[in-house]
């Protein structure tokens, strides 16, 4: 799953979620993200009624937050903290995750500096800096 679809990428998760309910055998990745839908009861309905959320699209211009990307960022933060990639992102969280006292606060922290990173790697037409992340979640407090 290097480069899903769009579609592909939200079926993974409501599939995930769905066989989590029904207490179905899981893989880790299944695992990793039944647990983040877990920590995010506002999606619940989104991924038990898909049918109804699936095809649509998300406006942050009218406000809208895509629970779907908003999981998949979070799936991408867990593996780079699965293997310290870049180098120095888990003590950072860690750092975070003492000053705030809340996995979930720390982790959006580190939501937050991974779009900013994605948002200028797509401006600038160039790969994701690792400096300007690792930058970034150092001046999060």
């Amino acid at each position: 799953m290097f480069n899903p679809s769009r579609d592909e990428a939200r079926a993974f998760l409501i599939d995930a979620w769905a066989k989590h309910r029904s207490q179905q055998p899981l893989s880790a990745l299944e695992r990793t993200a039944a647990g983040l839908i877990a920590m995010h009861p506002e999606y619940h309905p989104t991924f038990e009624h898909p049918d109804r959320h699936v095809e649509r699209d998300y406006s942050p211009e009218a406000g809208d937050i895509n629970p779907f990307l908003h999981l998949s960022l979070h799936l991408a933060v867990a593996e780079q903290l699965a293997i310290d990639q870049p180098p120095g992102i888990r003590a950072q969280f860690e750092r975070l995750l003492a000053a705030r006292g809340d996995e979930h606060a720390a982790l959006h922290a580190v939501l937050e500096c991974l779009g900013e990173v994605i948002w200028s790697a797509q401006r600038l037409r160039a790969p994701p800096d690792a400096a300007l992340y690792l930058d970034c979640l150092s001046r999060q407090r």
